[in-house]
């Protein structure tokens, strides 16, 4: 198992819940024109009062009156991919944004610091939930095969002896492989991964473009195009809007916590530390306002730079 992948199903909607106060509320993600806004995604909460994705805002409202309404930013799902991105480069400095919904990771140089997989899993996960990431983690020997399975299990490692037959009971439809060659394959009667590695290769070339080959060489790692690796900012520049009006500092507590959590997973995966960092505070009809926190030290507790921008902001 040389490489993990982080599937995260609901990360524009995670991305949401973690900046509300309370995430049990009912909350949707929406988008649409004016006129016919739909529902992008659905929280836990909302999906209990009978709403769905897809579902026209006005038939939600409808159903429900406690809702808490958040538009749909692709922008804002890219920068917290961007975070994680960051975070997870504590652990590896090979990490892959290649993969849809997905990072990969290369953990084979990680284990002499962190240990074997369980190790790293139980590292990945206490983080991810710290963080407020739903999500599904597989390691395997190759990345294509990593964001494969993760399709399929929530929770698996698998080595190089047993990947083919790991691989071999994946759906078709759940292989990655290009939908029109999915359809053909499928009307074929291959309805497995297993089925479609059984099949000649001088066929499979004659009958379907050449990255459905690659694809499924890639898979058992037999030949892969090198994947690009994220680079992480230098600077931490992290925002949080509201929709209505702040009218104490009590207000800010929750949000502040988020942002101080979120600048701490930063400096880990750097392995460094603050010793000044800078709030602003936007304001409706008056100039922004700056807050300097500065420190005796450097220092990357999350708990230390929340009470330290707490008592900025208090006083």
């Amino acid at each position: 198992m040389h490489w993990a992948c982080l599937l995260l199903p609901q990360l524009a909607l995670d991305a949401a819940l973690r900046q509300q106060p309370d995430p049990r509320a009912p909350l949707v993600l929406v988008t649409g024109p004016m006129q016919r806004r739909v529902l992008h995604a659905v929280s836990p909460a909302a999906r209990q009062q009978g709403l769905r994705r897809g579902m026209l805002l006005s038939a939600a409202q409808v159903l429900t009156r406690d809702l808490r309404t958040v538009e749909y930013d692709p922008r804002a799902e890219q920068d917290t991919r961007q975070l994680l991105a960051s975070w997870l480069y504590g652990i590896s400095s090979q990490v892959s944004l290649a993969f849809p919904h997905a990072l990969a990771l290369e953990i084979g140089a990680s284990r002499a610091l962190f240990g074997d997989w369980p190790a790293i899993e139980q590292r990945l996960r206490e983080g991810l939930q710290e963080l407020g990431f739903r999500h599904r983690l597989v390691a395997a020997p190759n990345p294509h095969a990593a964001w494969v399975l993760s399709g399929v299990h929530a929770r698996l490692g698998v080595d190089a002896t047993t990947l083919e037959a790991a691989l071999a009971d994946i759906p078709i439809e759940r292989s990655g492989l290009p939908a029109e060659a999915v359809t053909v394959l499928a009307r074929s009667g291959l309805r497995t991964l297993g089925a479609a590695f059984a099949l000649p290769r001088e066929s499979l070339a004659r009958r379907f473009p050449p990255q459905v080959l690659t694809h499924l060489d890639a898979l058992r790692g037999l030949h892969a195009a090198p994947l690009s690796y994220f680079q992480p900012p230098d600077r931490f520049d992290a925002r949080i809007e509201f929709e209505y009006e702040i009218e104490s500092t009590q207000a800010l507590l929750f949000p502040l916590r988020r942002l101080t959590t979120d600048l701490a997973a930063f400096l880990c995966s750097r392995d460094g530390g603050a010793q000044q960092f800078d709030l602003w505070f936007e304001h409706e009809h008056h100039p922004d306002t700056q807050l300097r926190v500065g420190l005796l030290s450097p220092e990357r507790d999350a708990g230390v730079l929340f009470d330290l921008a707490r008592n900025r902001v208090d006083h």
